[in-house]
């Protein structure tokens, strides 16, 4: 069960919301009295509710608003018990001041905004102890052990627990609660409207992740990246797994840069058979590998793991589906020798990406230069892979077939940007733009009206999600609904 979290200033508001989450199907919402500027009216709250609540008034230490005195609070939250609301979320070191009354059932918490601390079992049991019907744990992700040892604390209580690690990296403490046991699970009501870090909204819990079916059988895949939230491969593999009718979910994992080899052992023991890599894992993922495949090992990165026994196995779909785009567009024969002697490609950037187009275009016997703007690690990737490096500003003097934009700029939402200037485009020459988030990018919109021919990020970006779903499924990807998913999300309709 999902639980929504609402905290308005206004009674008004907050009833209004909770009237629509009811229509909507939500079985369960917190009201956080402690958001409400003016005196706390439980009628209003209470009397005629559509529906179950979780009553809270949250301190400031914990993380809430309330700016009245601790006794006010206390009689408030005694209140609300005696009103008969269905729970009453009563912080563990005042719970000796609260009594039982009524049917109304106890959620005895604990919060720690900095860290999970290492007593997690003693502070439970202590908790459990103060006549709990709920116990409820919410700490701060530092690490993904933090999430491990959460997760099988709330697996293995004897009491009702709800454990939550705070933060991005804790997100799958909010994911996987159903399948540990717990009776529910917090969300917010938006994006916008946050009521504490990680929080995920009850519309994405519901229809993006179908929070209610993950169970034991469900196979988890995820994204490893740092940042991590604005990545749209949840979106996509989600929504392919629901076509294909296949019991498997795709999380975000926000993993810190130092912290990919601990997660990779820890990611396994929670049934995760597969992941896609990102910055800025994909060189250090190539190291844990077990197997990679050789133009992986070629690249030195990769961007997907699958987890075989024991083994880890490496893939770089980057590259292939690059060079599908590539391959397509030149009309590319793979069988000849050297199929694209000739061509005099720009590689702008030299993260990842740039990396995997670069060496696959030498690969194919182009003549590649990059040009990144630190013209050192231009330097390194133009000698790992064999070309030539360029300085930056020295980037439209060359005489190029291909040029290809392996650099952040003009992404969302810096969207009014260009790698490469508009007056050195022409009809003759080809370009490649990695960035899907608009797929027309103001480069790709100057190339358009310059008569080039494109291949936007959205196609190289389905191509590789492709090629990781079959790796991940054994199944054919369903492309089609992968292409309008990332459309539909990148460029939503403007209503006037």
């Amino acid at each position: 069960m999902i639980c929504v979290t609402l905290g308005r200033a206004r009674h008004k508001r907050m009833i209004a919301e909770h009237q629509f989450l009811v229509e909507q199907g939500v079985e369960l919402v917190e009201l956080r009295s402690d958001y409400i500027g003016r005196a706390v009216s439980l009628g209003r709250l209470l009397d005629d509710r559509p529906g179950p609540v979780v009553f809270t008034a949250r301190r400031r230490e914990d993380g809430g608003r309330w700016m009245k005195s601790e006794q006010e609070r206390l009689m408030l939250l005694r209140s609300a018990i005696a009103a008969g609301a269905e729970y009453v979320d009563i912080e563990a070191d005042v719970a000796a001041q609260i009594p039982r009354y009524g049917n109304t059932k106890r959620i005895i918490s604990y919060h720690d905004f900095s860290e999970t601390p290492a007593e997690l079992e003693e502070l439970h049991a202590a908790m459990a102890e103060e006549d709990a019907d709920i116990v409820k744990i919410a700490t701060m992700a530092n690490s993904f052990e933090d999430n491990i040892r959460m997760m099988k604390l709330v697996k293995n209580a004897k009491v009702p627990t709800i454990g939550i690690c705070m933060g991005d990296i804790g997100t799958v403490t909010r994911l996987l609660a159903n399948r540990l046991g717990s009776p529910f699970t917090y969300a917010t009501y938006s994006r916008s409207k946050k009521m504490a870090p990680g929080q995920l909204d009850w519309k994405e819990m519901r229809d993006l992740y179908r929070y209610s079916d993950i169970d034991e059988a469900t196979e988890l895949f995820g994204v490893v990246a740092d940042p991590v939230a604005h990545s749209y491969s949840p979106l996509i593999h989600n929504s392919a797994f629901l076509k294909d009718d296949f019991n498997a979910r795709y999380f975000p994992f926000r993993v810190p840069k130092s912290d990919l080899r601990n997660f990779v052992k820890k990611g396994k023991s929670i049934g995760v058979h597969g992941l896609s890599v990102t910055i800025p894992h994909k060189e250090e993922a190539l190291r844990i590998c077990t197997q990679a495949e050789s133009s992986a090992s070629g690249i030195g990165a990769v961007n997907t793991l699958i987890f075989d026994g024991e083994d880890v196995l490496g893939y770089n779909t980057d590259y292939r589906a690059a060079m599908d785009c590539i391959e397509e567009l030149f009309k590319i024969d793979r069988q000849q020798e050297r199929p694209m002697q000739g061509i005099t490609a720009l590689v702008l950037g030299a993260g990842g990406v740039s990396r995997a187009v670069a060496w696959g275009l030498r690969q194919r016997y182009a003549e590649v230069l990059i040009a990144s703007r630190t013209f050192e690690r231009a330097q390194i990737l133009a000698a790992e892979i064999g070309c030539r490096a360029i300085e930056w500003d020295q980037r439209h003097e060359p005489r190029i077939h291909l040029l290809v934009n392996g650099t952040p700029v003009g992404m969302h939402p810096d969207v009014d940007t260009s790698p490469y200037n508009a007056s050195n485009l022409n009809q003759y020459l080809a370009v490649f733009d990695t960035v899907y988030n608009p797929e027309n990018t103001l480069l790709i919109k100057n190339a358009i009206q310059a008569q080039c021919r494109v291949i936007t990020g959205v196609d190289m970006f389905v191509r590789q999600a492709a090629y990781q779903y079959k790796l991940f499924t054994g199944r054919e990807a369903p492309s089609k609904l992968m292409r309008s998913t990332i459309k539909d999300a990148t460029n939503p309709v403007q209503l006037n």
